[in-house]
């Protein structure tokens, strides 16, 4: 368990790569849950109740378990409209399709799609299947908290727009580098969407993603006011 605090209402946990469940105010929200990733590896049947889904794209390492969490738990799952397609057809029971900029209420939230830099395709025999655009969600709980899960991307300068847009407290950054941004720049995102708290993600779990939270709270050490609360898989905060 983390020793860091947010106090509002809302418990983070980090389940590995680029998963977290967060439960509060009534309601759990399950974001890119690749269940069975190296670090953690959690059966379906221990991921606990589960009212929504979120997936920012096609990539194996954040579908991962979707469907299978979807039919055991009967969440609908939102992903942009391609992905949603895919997934409905994978046999997800309830699927939302929706698009950046679009605002959807849904089990007690209100969910923003946003923007991300990276690709997205489904892997389908060995073939890859276009998903749409990746994204990343601002969830805002019942209780006004609101956390920012960036997908994967790297820093863009509509990041400030969506602080100017939806101020979120907590932000879910990938660190890793290769395929994400790196700790450096991880650190410019965290100066232009100016949260709270941050929860580095996506690094560590293949050797190509070599950033590290040590990197990204050294390279924050000017920015008093931005707590970065590394987690380790399997951990939470609240």
């Amino acid at each position: 368990m983390s020793h860091a605090k947010i106090g509002r209402g809302v418990k983070v946990t980090f389940l590995g790569h680029s998963a977290f469940k967060l439960t509060g105010a009534g309601v759990s929200v399950l974001i890119d849950p690749w269940l069975t990733n190296p670090s953690l590896n959690t059966p379906v049947d221990q991921v606990g109740p589960v009212d929504l889904i979120l997936v920012t794209h096609g990539h194996g390492d954040h579908v991962g378990e979707t469907v299978a969490v979807a039919q055991a738990s009967g969440a609908p799952v939102v992903a942009i409209h391609e992905l949603s397609v895919i997934l409905a057809r994978q046999g997800a029971p309830e699927v939302i399709g929706m698009n950046k900029g679009g605002i959807l209420a849904i089990a007690g939230c209100k969910v923003t799609m946003t923007q991300a830099v990276h690709s997205s395709s489904v892997d389908e025999g060995g073939v890859l299947i276009a998903a749409g655009d990746p994204a990343g969600f601002v969830v805002e709980f019942p209780n006004g908290f609101v956390a920012y899960h960036a997908g994967d991307t790297a820093a863009f300068k509509d990041m400030e727009l969506i602080r100017e847009l939806y101020h979120p407290e907590l932000a879910m950054l990938p660190i890793g580098s290769h395929y994400v941004m790196s700790p450096a720049e991880a650190a410019l995102a965290c100066r232009m969407l100016k949260p709270r708290w941050v929860i580095p993600m996506h690094y560590g779990t293949f050797p190509v993603l070599t950033g590290t939270p040590e990197e990204l709270i050294q390279r924050l050490k000017g920015e008093p006011e931005i707590t970065v609360i590394p987690l380790k898989p399997g951990e939470s905060v609240e």
